[in-house]
């Protein structure tokens, strides 16, 4: 594998969210500022939205690994293609409250008395709901429910909606006005510049172990950039597929030709636009 022959200890870019390899880009930086800020003061309601590949999901596994585990009690719901009653159910499930009775009105008795002793042991509870774009009006109704759950000075659960930019198109919508108004504290993922982008490559290699210098010459980071336009996600599948390509040939260093052919592989013509698509798809599924 091009691991042993790079030295590295394991894959530099995989596109499956590891906060081991998190890198805060100045974008990044400042939305995990915000993040954090939400959840500290309290806000209730924040929001996380990006495009696809951006980097939602590996930022929001690194808020949760990053909470004190002795002050905060946190959970994630990463499908939510479901149902009210589900949702509840899945929350519960998260935070392993067992409910009496298997109905909306059990789980959220249940919920609501999970909060109250939590709250009581001064303990923060934070609620993550990714792909939330998927959530129909109904089901963010039932979210806007939970959140009324507080007390006289402050909420029991801190809820953060992330998702894809029609997440803030649903939340426009005027029966969830009420819903959009509680969201205090937004942030937004837009992709990395190019001076990130250097970054983040040298930085996964770094993680991943390497002590070959510029494995990626600055030629071929530009000509990767210009391919992603500094979508992390695409990013990973060139510098993946570029480091292949130098194994096979035997070469220590990926060079703006390997970069090249690469990218062309992985662009589209007009008889693979169909491939192309579904390999997009693919991809992009996988957040």
């Amino acid at each position: 594998m091009y691991c042993d022959y790079f030295g590295f200890s394991e894959k530099p870019f995989t596109i499956t969210p590891n906060p081991h390899f998190v890198f805060l880009s100045t974008v990044h930086r400042e939305a995990f500022a915000r993040l954090l800020y939400g959840v500290d003061s309290h806000a209730g309601f924040i929001s996380l939205t990006g495009e696809v590949g951006t980097g939602k999901t590996t930022m929001l596994r690194t808020l949760l690994t990053q909470l004190d585990p002795e002050k905060y009690t946190s959970a994630l719901i990463f499908n939510p293609c479901m149902s009210g009653e589900q949702l509840l159910a899945g929350i519960c499930r998260e935070f392993g409250i067992e409910a009496d009775e298997k109905n909306r009105s059990g789980y959220l008795d249940a919920l609501n008395r999970f909060l109250i002793e939590q709250n009581g042991n001064s303990r923060t509870v934070v609620l993550v709901i990714d792909e939330a774009q998927n959530l129909i009006p109904d089901v963010l109704e039932q979210v806007r429910m939970i959140s009324n759950l507080e007390t006289e000075h402050d909420k029991l659960i801190q809820i953060i909606l992330a998702g894809q930019p029609e997440l803030n198109a649903v939340l426009r919508r005027h029966d969830l006005r009420q819903l959009n108004q509680r969201i205090t504290v937004r942030c937004r993922l837009t992709p990395m510049k190019l001076d990130d982008t250097v970054q983040y490559i040298n930085h996964r290699l770094k993680i991943a172990g390497s002590r070959i210098p510029d494995i990626f010459s600055p030629a071929a980071i530009k000509r990767i950039y210009r391919f992603s336009a500094g979508i992390p996600r695409l990013i990973n599948v060139a510098c993946e597929q570029a480091l292949v390509m130098a194994w096979t040939r035997d070469i220590r260093s990926v060079s703006h030709l390997v970069a090249t052919e690469v990218i062309a592989e992985l662009q589209p013509d007009d008889e693979h636009i169909g491939l192309w698509n579904r390999i997009c798809s693919w991809l992009f599924a996988r957040k």
